[in-house]
């Protein structure tokens, strides 16, 4: 099954998506207001249950961001071998991982336009897995990472560029404008390994890959991810952590290919789905 925040006749809702249109299952558990709260539960199985027999509710509705009240999002930067390369700096894999938070307003849902804002137009794309957290835990041992993980979603964690050098050691400003990026469209319960041992990422522009890697090819795999950041913090249900993301950018390509108002980006992932989003300038 998938699941997913959506609004409808003015109204939000998250419930199962299908083929023809979106099951609403937040009327039926009030005391479970979001998915958040669904993760937080341990609830998602009950979704499943719930959802069966049901009839489609809305087949006219827009995606919403997919867990627009995410308390906590932790990204992996240069994740993948030919991403360090593109540093150009010499420097072989580092010994620890790269992390910085993006928070809940920087992200829009499937099929929204992502955010170019009038003060840079330096607005990129980048194409990655999202673990969503459904179990606590500290000092989490890489073999029992995975038992963790509730649910699965992509993510494309549009960065304006200039703004991420504007500091030494600091990104956060670059990577948390308001619809920058996107998250979803749904999430997929983590049931099997090999939905993350398997999986592959393809970023399109424009119906162009410009990424095109494995998850297997990650210099520090999800497992490691999930051992190391649960070192320093509690990992809670509900937690995301945006995994990494290939090489291919278009802050890469000389000349540079930002995006502008029009273009269409396409992140795909076998397993979980595709995530499309197209791209507009901000009305000030």
């Amino acid at each position: 099954m998938r699941y997913a925040t959506y609004q409808a006749e003015n109204e939000h809702f998250y419930g199962a998506v299908t083929d023809e249109g979106m099951i609403a299952l937040s009327t039926d558990f009030p005391q479970w207001p979001s998915l958040l709260d669904v993760i937080k539960a341990g609830a998602l199985a009950q979704l499943e249950t719930a959802s069966k027999g049901k009839s489609v509710t809305h087949s006219n509705f827009e995606y919403q961001m997919v867990l627009p009240n995410a308390q906590r999002i932790l990204c992996v930067g240069v994740n993948f071998p030919d991403r360090n390369a593109e540093y150009k700096d010499g420097t072989a894999q580092p010994k620890y991982m790269s992390l910085f938070p993006r928070f809940s307003s920087g992200f829009t849902g499937h099929e929204q336009n992502l955010v170019r804002p009038p003060e840079n137009e330096t607005l990129d794309y980048e194409g990655e897995v999202v673990v969503v957290i459904g179990k606590e835990g500290r000092r989490i041992k890489q073999a029992d990472a995975y038992d963790h993980i509730a649910a699965l979603t992509i993510c494309n964690e549009g960065t304006i560029r200039d703004w991420v050098r504007h500091a030494k050691f600091n990104v956060t400003q670059g990577k948390n404008w308001d619809r920058s990026g996107a998250m979803g469209p749904w999430l997929v319960p983590f049931t099997d390994a090999s939905q993350l041992d398997d999986a592959r990422i393809i970023t399109r522009v424009n119906g162009e890959v410009r990424q095109d890697d494995v998850l297997a090819r990650m210099m520090f795999p999800i497992k490691a991810e999930i051992e190391y950041i649960s070192t320093f913090m509690t990992l809670q249900p509900g937690d995301i952590i945006v995994t990494g993301t290939p090489t291919g950018a278009g802050a890469r390509f000389d000349p540079p290919k930002y995006l502008k108002p029009g273009d269409v980006i396409e992140v795909e992932v076998n397993g979980i789905g595709t995530l499309r989003n197209g791209v507009e300038d901000e009305k000030t």
